[in-house]
């Protein structure tokens, strides 16, 4: 290996205990191939497989915490405890081939198309249809505004579904509140309307914050070795009125006080600036790595391609790394590196690459009919 690539392989351990071999991180990624029934396929499992022999750490596609709260076709579930021995079987897939697992949780709101929740009862913080983030095929619904009492229980949902990853043999979760789901939806002044304890700035923060103390609580009375929980949010919004930056460091602040393991920020380039509230000319994940500061440590992910681009982002003063598309197009990726071959990391897709990269049919589907998502050569 080459000398100066080795801050990317130095080792971390994380408030809870839990340590990583490296500070590489598979990102989270939907490959939309589970079953019917929310049980993880054999498809699944040799896809994660294929990438978990070098990363630190891989950090599942989103599972869901409630029947409501299922956000696309494919998605594995997490909601009752006939899916512990689904779970069980996707950590122990990820952790013999020497990865930490962390299990990512999640609850849709609006984005959930009707056809996949029970009744098609889409819920939100409040009565207000999303604007972006769904395919123009997929109805946007007007969900509706979830009660006192369903809110609570989603809170315990999410906690449930710790549960489960801990039995199930996880090394921790990861609170999706990103991206435009519930959780965010929650902190959004697009999609809180509320005029009770779950609305306004401060008061906007309310249900992510109970989702951390909820998932920390379980966590405390059911796991017996260390276990991680990280959480992930998008820094801005692009609709009006949405999340500023400026909305984000204050929640930042309220985050980086709930002893966490880790922050990860949700954007397709790392080196993208603030669109509106603050002025500044460093990057957000630079403000955000501020503001964090010695608290607890950020990851850092979009648009990272080549070892230079890591070691670039490394010296950043981000601690850690995630990899999305990257590992989807080279899986050998941390290899090639330790190995001296990083130049032959490959950036692109070829057109008949599918099975050699062990990507599963749905996903390969999506990649083919999604123009400019990957780089594909004919």
């Amino acid at each position: 290996m080459n000398d100066k690539y080795a801050p990317l392989f130095e080792p971390i351990t994380f408030r809870s205990g839990v340590q990583l071999k490296n500070r590489i991180v598979m990102a989270p990624m939907t490959n939309f191939s589970s079953n019917p029934d929310g049980t993880v396929t054999d498809a699944e499992l040799a896809y994660y497989a294929r990438r978990s022999h070098g990363v630190g750490t891989v950090i599942t596609a989103c599972t869901y915490v409630t029947q409501n709260g299922k956000g696309f076709q494919g998605e594995f579930g997490a909601d009752s405890d006939e899916m512990i021995p689904s779970l069980r079987r996707l950590a122990s897939t990820i952790k013999e081939q020497g990865a930490e697992a962390v299990l990512q949780i999640f609850h849709g709101g609006r984005m959930c198309p009707p056809e996949l929740v029970p009744n098609g009862d889409v819920v939100s913080a409040s009565a207000v249809q999303a604007e972006e983030g769904l395919p123009p095929i997929m109805p946007r619904a007007i969900p509706r505004a979830l009660t006192e009492s369903e809110i609570q229980s989603i809170i315990d949902a999410f906690g449930e579904t710790t549960r489960r990853a801990i039995e199930a043999g996880f090394d921790g979760i990861e609170i999706h509140g990103a991206n435009g789901y519930l959780v965010q939806q929650f902190f959004s002044p697009h999609s809180n309307h509320r005029n009770d304890s779950w609305g306004s700035l401060e008061k906007r923060m309310s249900f992510p914050l109970a989702v951390v103390d909820e998932v920390k609580r379980v966590i405390n009375k059911h796991a017996k070795q260390p276990f991680l929980v990280g959480y992930r949010f998008s820094p801005e919004e692009a609709s009006t009125p949405g999340i500023t930056m400026s909305d984000t460091l204050e929640f930042v602040d309220a985050l980086s006080d709930k002893e966490l393991d880790y922050l990860h920020v949700s954007l397709l380039n790392f080196w993208s600036k603030p669109r509106r509230g603050v002025d500044d000319s460093r990057s957000r994940l630079e403000l955000i790595q501020e503001r964090a500061g010695n608290r607890v440590p950020v990851i850092g992910v979009g648009s990272i391609h080549t070892a230079d681009d890591a070691l670039k982002a490394l010296q950043s003063g981000i601690p850690l790394v995630a990899l999305a598309r990257e590992l989807i197009m080279d899986p050998d990726w941390v290899e090639k590196i330790l190995e001296g071959r990083e130049s032959e990391i490959a950036t692109t897709l070829r057109q008949h690459d599918q099975e050699r990269l062990v990507i599963p049919d749905p996903l390969w589907q999506a990649i083919m009919d999604t123009p400019g998502w990957f780089p594909v050569e004919a």
